[in-house]
Parts: structure tokens; C-alpha cells; sequence
């Protein structure tokens, strides 16, 4: 018996004792003309082609796409094309003012012991250096936490590095340890009178690319100017720290921020008696504009675009509402979620759930629902184990965008956790490209989702609400 039965049969149980199973069956939360309408999502899903043909097109026309660029708004309209060539219903594209982070020229070399370029990458939201650059002896911490806490002078007048490695993991908890030194670097080093901040790419490979991503500041503190170097070359300044040979560190690096607009671009497969609740797949259409965005994030805009796809072709109407949501600017400050949260906050939402874990097969189908929806929850991972996805806990993350939506409007989430062990590969780097893409494991996804959306939609209960959080 897999776990989600075991879940179910125990609520059942609980909840209408020891009458037998004619009472258990009466209470089964969908009716068999909705599961043999999941079995036969989950087959067409399986032979899906079009997902890899979105993302192809996607990052061949658009390719790199930061919020607020011009690229960026080819995306939008790529976006509102595609959602009406499939047919989808309710295609808009909703303003989203944001202040946008421009990256302009960086140089980084050691200049002692021994003069050598570094591949690096200024990180999203870096000040820049003054025009001559910044020139000083590097103060070398192992991690994040060594660096907090150190209460010396070491740091002052000098460029922190921070050497914080990355684990591999296939759930992404590794990165999850990892980046807040990326986060939280400029202001732990700008507390303690540092001059800059690097620090070891937040990635898993030994290729010489740089991972970049945002990072914070904190207005009481000053701000530092803030770059990541790739693996290899972090592992040979620790190499030259190891030798008591601490290293010198010269940074030249321009960046900018301009106001812009960017969208969230929206798409329904309309409900029907139950059409004003919403149930929402989300990727985000932005990317960073090193590489090409493929696996960051053109495989969830794919995945999830696909899956609304298919629920529109299999000839029933959801009762809820289907709602496709491509957020703008995920990367660089959740502009696009914090916007559509404030628009749509009065509306009831079954849930809302995130593709933004490139194309890896799912693994894991978890939730974080109110305690009623339980039974539900369980009886989805029934319909989902032909796909080889276990039965998960209710502590789900139903990704970045959906976070924040989940916490702050008390939404209900729902993850399906795909496979990441090389995700951190090329997440943020000039190598996420296409090429880095298996076109395999998108069916799958594509499955689970339309699988999952279709029995969240057709459901008697509730997913929600759960509590919000500050």
C-alpha cells in the first residue's frame, strides 16, 4: 500500500469508524468520471511535445530576457502570441512598475601574488565601485557564518571573500544553505568596514562560470560593492590562502538602475460553477541576462503553458478556473508576485504552485493546505504515483513567486518537487542555455501539473485558507 493510501485509508478511519466500505467509498473525494479523466490527462501528458517546442521558441526569439529590457518586453508579447495560438482564454498582460538593476562592464583580477584574471559576475543589485576601482588584500572566510561571527578588525579596509560551498542535492536544500551568503555577504562585511565582498559562486560544477543572483543591502549599513567568482577560481584563492599567501583583489565594476515597466502575463482555462476560484500554475517569463534563461526559467513557462494546453484540449471544463501566470522579474525583487497579490488578494485561490526547477523529472508531491484538505491531498498522490512521484508532507513550498503568495495572502501551495541535482550546474550563468535542457523530463512534469490542476479544480473542498505570515 503507498503512503498516500495509507494517508487516505486512515482518514477515512478516523473519520467514519469502522462502517465498512460502502460508507469509506461514499466519502471518496472525487467521482470516477473525474479520475478516469486524470488517467487519461496523465497519459496525454506523458507524449507531450509541446512544452519543449515553447521553450525552444522562446529562447531562440527572445533568449535572454532581465525585467525591464527590451528583451523583456519582446517576452511579453512572445508570451500573449503563444497563450492565443493555443487557444487559452482571459489573455492579458497586467503592468508591473519596478525599479530594474542594469549591469554594466566588471573587471576582476588578483594582483598578488601574482597578477591573474578572474571569471566573475557582479551580483543583481550591486552598487558600483568608484570609476578607478577597488584595490585590497582579501579577508578569507570559509562561509557565511565565520564571517558573522568575527568580531576582529580583519575585515576592515580590506575585500571580504566568502568561501561558501554549495552542496548537490536533488531537492535544491543545498542551495537553500548556501545562498544567503550571496544574500547577505555586502551587508555582514559592510557591518564590519569592509571595502567589497566576493564570494564562491552559489553552484555545483567545476566549469569556470560565474553564478550570478540578487543580493540584499541594508540601508543602515554602508553599501559594498558585490561580485561571485567562478568555483575554480574561488578554489584557487583558497589554495593561495592555505599557503599563507593572502591574496590581493582588484574589482572595477559598473552597474545602474533605471525605472521601468515590465508584465505579469496571464492566461485561463475558464471553470465553471466554481469559475471565480482560481487555480494557479506559475513560472516566471524573466531571466538573468547572462546566458539564455532556458533552464532558469523557459522550462517552467513551457511546463506550465503545455499543461493548460492539455487541460484545454481533453474535452471537460474544470469547475474552478485554471489560471496560467507568467510572472515578471522573479529574479531580481518578486515584483510580479507582490503585484498580482495586491490585485488579486479578495480572490479565493485553491492554490498556487511554481515550475522554476528547470526540467527535471518530478520526484515529490507535497502540500501546505489546511488540515481538512488532507484527505484530497491524498487521494491527488494516488493519481499521481503512475509517474513514479511519492506522497510528500504538508510543509511544501510551492516555489518563489507562489512563496510569497503562499505567505503573505494565505493561499494554499501545492510542489511537486522535480529533480535538481544538476540544476546549480548552470542556474545563473552564461551556460544555461538550451543545450542544457533534456527534452525527457518536460512530459512528465507536464503530466503531473495538468493531473494535479484537474483534481484541485474539481474538488468539493477547500485547499484553503491557511495562516499568512508577516
Amino acid at each position: 500500500m503507498t503512503l498516500a493510501r495509507r494517508q487516505f485509508a486512515a482518514w477515512c478511519a478516523a473519520t467514519l469508524g469502522a462502517a465498512g466500505p460502502l460508507r469509506a467509498q461514499a466519502a471518496a473525494p472525487f467521482a470516477a468520471a473525474d479520475l478516469q479523466h486524470a488517467a487519461l490527462l496523465r497519459t496525454r501528458g506523458l507524449a507531450d511535445t509541446l512544452a519543449w517546442q515553447l521553450v525552444e521558441s522562446l529562447v531562440t526569439e527572445v533568449g535572454a530576457r532581465p525585467a525591464g529590457s527590451e528583451a523583456d518586453a519582446r517576452a511579453v508579447e512572445w508570451a500573449l502570441a503563444q497563450f492565443k495560438r493555443l487557444g487559452l482564454a482571459n489573455v492579458r498582460a497586467e503592468a508591473v512598475p519596478l525599479n530594474a538593476w542594469q549591469r554594466g562592464p566588471l573587471q576582476a583580477r588578483l594582483t598578488a601574488p601574482m597578477p591573474r584574471p578572474l571569471v566573475a559576475v557582479a551580483l543583481g543589485n550591486s552598487v558600483s565601485t568608484p570609476p578607478e576601482g577597488i584595490e585590497a588584500e582579501l579577508a578569507w572566510y570559509p562561509n557565511l557564518a565565520a564571517l558573522q561571527a568575527d568580531s576582529s578588525d580583519k575585515p576592515r579596509g580590506r575585500i571580504v571573500f566568502i568561501d561558501q560551498i554549495t552542496e548537490r542535492t536533488r531537492d535544491g536544500s543545498g542551495y537553500g544553505k548556501a545562498v544567503p551568503a550571496r544574500l547577505n555577504g555586502a551587508i555582514e562585511a559592510g557591518k564590519r568596514g569592509a571595502l567589497a565582498v566576493a564570494i564562491r559562486s552559489i553552484g555545483t560544477e567545476l566549469d569556470r562560470f560565474a553564478h550570478t543572483g540578487a543580493m540584499r543591502y541594508d540601508e543602515a549599513v554602508p553599501k559594498l560593492p558585490a561580485i561571485a567568482v567562478s568555483v575554480p577560481d574561488a578554489n584557487l584563492i583558497t589554495r593561495l590562502q592555505q599557503r599563507g599567501r593572502p591574496p590581493r583583489l582588484q574589482i572595477v565594476l559598473q552597474a545602474r538602475r533605471v525605472d521601468a515597466t515590465s508584465h505579469n502575463v496571464i492566461a485561463e482555462v475558464p471553470g465553471t460553477d466554481l469559475a471565480q476560484e482560481i487555480v494557479l500554475l506559475g513560472a516566471h517569463l524573466d531571466s538573468w541576462d547572462v546566458g539564455q534563461g532556458a533552464v532558469d526559467d523557459g522550462a517552467g513557462v513551457g511546463i506550465v503553458s503545455a499543461a493548460a494546453k492539455l487541460l484545454l484540449d481533453a474535452g471537460r471544463r474544470p469547475r474552478r478556473t485554471v489560471r496560467v501566470v507568467l510572472f515578471a522579474n522573479e529574479e531580481n525583487g518578486f515584483d510580479g508576485a507582490n503585484a498580482y497579490g495586491a490585485r488579486y488578494k479578495d480572490v479565493v485561490h485553491q492554490f498556487v504552485s511554481e515550475s522554476d526547477f528547470g526540467a527535471g523529472a518530478p520526484w515529490r508531491f507535497r502540500s501546505r493546505v489546511r488540515d481538512e484538505a488532507l484527505p484530497v491531498i491524498a487521494a491527488i498522490a494516488e493519481q499521481l504515483a503512475p509517474l513514479n512521484i511519492a506522497a510528500g508532507d504538508n510543509k511544501g513550498n510551492p516555489g518563489p513567486d507562489a512563496g510569497v503568495l503562499m505567505r503573505k495572502h494565505g493561499w494554499p501551495g501545492i510542489e511537486l518537487t522535480q529533480d535538481g541535482t544538476d540544476y546549480f550546474d548552470v542556474h545563473h550563468t552564461e551556460n544555461d542555455t538550451l543545450e542544457k535542457l533534456d527534452p525527457k523530463g518536460l512530459p512528465p512534469n507536464v503530466a503531473a501539473w495538468a493531473v494535479t490542476a484537474w483534481l484541485a479544480a474539481q474538488s468539493e473542498q477547500r485547499f484553503g485558507p491557511i495562516p499568512a505570515q508577516p
